[in-house]
């Protein structure tokens, strides 16, 4: 079998068609630019509901023709993509192919956009990012990796290949090579193999898992951490504040990567030190939401107690699972269902550890400031108590920054996930996770380029996704 080219038989129009689109796109841009330059001075014009109307010039013309050139060029790839789906790598060659792996994702985007854009008036703000195309086009993204993680990490799907497995002879292969037959799950290493003779596609969609089941879940935690303490001490001040953020500010003091240094270190590994760091932080999602559920119903004590058993029994159990890890100082509980890899626990905590100072302060800032405005005041004159305040009351009105910063931070984590593993902090060598494949793909970065770059790209469009996303809710919530 001959090794793939990019575009496979589809290559002798799409290719053309492709380079034609944006050569025209490119010089459609320069002359918007120059156009832009020397176009005379121009009054907008609005139509009678308030909003701009265009230009009609030739100057109006320029402004339009790059929008309309990548109009076309969308419209061309979604030609390629519809007939990949259909003849696959056999004759659309690697992209082919790869469009043709990813095909449960591109259902399951199509179904959330349409379902979301439909009934995007019932959804609050998640409704309103479907009125903002940065938002969606963010929102995209991000789902692309999450449906991908989904369809790894649950049903073993789109990846063409063991992750861990060696195939002899495609040491640094490069994308498309043919694997011998009696080895071949798939009969190509789509994206090539890497210095081990791993495929790198397979371990590209592999990496997603790790980051997905780390970068939201610890950002999460980090959250309920930093509102759990941010909330108290804006409200309260006094010595309270005073206390918590000087332990704020001493935590961000120490840079970054030291700190992660310090905390995957063996030698403190050894001595239980972030399974203990486990214990405490992972017991604030536990007295968030107890309290958060005992102060919306303290006024109905039967209701309060059986949804406090029903949703903190359940979670209590998961806790000690999580906490308990054999082997090491903090081994006490016989019901251990699960087991968490070292490695990833080490690095879930640092990243919880090193977020939770931030997002306190900018709680502690958006509670000194919501405190003050008058449905606080009423609330505090009908007789209700502080911490039904604190989280029915100044947290609601809190969500907008909120949900942005969330976003964004899920981009940091999963950039500093990418440093951690770049640096072979934390998580095994062997680890699918980008940061390490991009580790160690640079090592050869000079002679093969490939083994490094798809990791690198999917980490950036994750993150861009994210701050799109981001930036869309960020508008849209101004709105409001």
């Amino acid at each position: 079998m001959d090794s793939l080219t990019w575009l496979g038989a589809l290559a002798p129009f799409f290719g053309p068609a492709f380079g034609i689109g944006a050569a025209a796109l490119g010089l459609a841009l320069v002359v918007q630019f120059i156009a832009g330059v020397f176009a005379p001075h121009h009054k907008p014009q609005t139509r009678d509901d308030g909003t701009l109307r265009q230009r009609a010039d030739i100057f109006g013309r320029l402004d339009r023709l790059p929008g309309l050139i990548f109009a076309g060029l969308v419209a061309l790839m979604l030609a390629f993509a519809g007939i990949s789906l259909v003849v696959g790598h056999e004759s659309g060659g690697i992209m082919g192919g790869m469009i043709q792996r990813f095909l449960p994702v591109w259902i399951a985007l199509i179904a959330t956009f349409g379902l979301s854009i439909r009934f995007k008036r019932r959804l609050g703000l998640y409704g309103k990012l479907f009125d903002s195309t940065i938002g969606m086009i963010g929102f995209g993204l991000v789902m692309f990796w999450v449906f991908t993680a989904l369809f790894v990490g649950l049903f073993d799907l789109i990846g063409t290949h063991d992750p861990l497995a060696q195939v002899s002879g495609l040491k640094n292969a490069p994308p498309g090579v043919p694997v011998p037959a009696d080895e071949a799950a798939f009969p190509t290493y789509l994206l090539g193999g890497d210095n081990l003779a791993r495929d790198i596609f397979s371990r590209m969609v592999e990496g997603s898992v790790v980051v997905m089941m780390i970068a939201p879940l610890a950002t999460l935690f980090a959250f309920m951490v930093g509102i759990t303490l941010g909330l108290p001490a804006g409200y309260y001040g006094g010595t309270l504040d005073t206390v918590l953020s000087f332990a704020a500010n001493l935590i961000l003091a120490f840079p970054v990567i030291l700190l992660f240094y310090l905390l995957v270190t063996p030698e403190i590994i050894a001595t239980g030190l972030p399974t203990f760091m486990a214990m405490v932080l992972f017991v604030f999602p536990l007295v968030f939401l107890g309290v958060l559920i005992h102060a919306r119903f303290r006024n109905r004590a039967g209701q309060s107690r059986a949804i406090l058993a029903l949703v903190l029994g359940p979670l209590v159990l998961l806790y000690l699972s999580v906490v308990n890890q054999a082997g090491t100082p903090v081994d006490f509980w016989p019901l251990d269902f699960f087991d968490i890899p070292g490695g990833i626990l080490v690095v879930f905590v640092a990243v919880v550890f090193v977020n939770s100072p931030t997002v306190f302060r900018i709680v502690r800032g958006l509670t000194l400031d919501i405190k003050t405005r008058d449905y606080v005041a009423a609330a505090q004159t009908r007789g209700e108590r502080p911490w039904y305040i604190m989280l029915w009351e100044i947290l609601p009105n809190a969500r907008g920054p909120l949900i942005v910063d969330f976003c964004l931070r899920i981009g940091y984590t999963t950039i500093l996930l990418g440093t951690l593993g770049f640096f072979g902090l934390g998580l095994p060598p062997e680890s699918p996770d980008w940061g390490s494949t991009i580790n160690e793909g640079r090592k050869l970065l000079m002679i093969y380029a490939h083994p490094a770059l798809p990791p690198a790209l999917a980490l950036l469009s994750l993150v861009l996704g994210l701050n799109l996303m981001a930036d869309g809710l960020r508008e849209e919530s101004l709105k409001d």
